[in-house]
């Protein structure tokens, strides 16, 4: 048997049954009906093509590759975006909080600020790892 477009939109290998009977149904409404179904099912095809498959072909270069944690005395640059990258502040990490699957998330960060340590819990996305213990 030859796959073809209307097979798989249809999920018929033949045209309407001969067997059926048209009693109360004429070759008209039987053709509406299958229209409709014909419509209902290359509506759903095309969305599961659209939102499974073409996202498929588009490599993901993100998350695919596993980076190590930050930890206790790591330094960073805390991401700021009111001032220009020139002017992050340096911080050193004080503690990393854990999600339930062992990836930090979240940082405590000590910044010095006009000769004051502050201390702030940012995410580890706003964290550039500048140096690693």
């Amino acid at each position: 048997m030859i796959l073809s477009p209307s097979i798989l939109l249809t999920q018929k290998t033949s045209d309407i049954d001969t067997v059926c009977t048209l009693n109360d149904f004429s070759v008209k409404d039987l053709y509406k009906a299958e229209w409709r179904r014909v419509q209902t099912l290359a509506n759903i095809f095309w969305t599961r093509w659209r939102e499974e498959y073409i996202q498929t072909l588009q490599v993901r270069r993100k998350w695919h590759h596993k980076k190590p944690n930050l930890r206790k005395g790591d330094v960073v640059l805390l991401r700021d975006k009111n001032v220009c990258r020139n002017e992050w502040p340096n911080g050193v990490v004080e503690e990393a909080f854990s999600s339930s699957d062992d990836i930090v998330r979240k940082v405590r960060v000590r910044v010095i600020r006009e000769g004051k340590p502050v201390v702030y819990t940012r995410p580890v996305t706003e964290l550039v790892l500048l140096f690693s213990e």
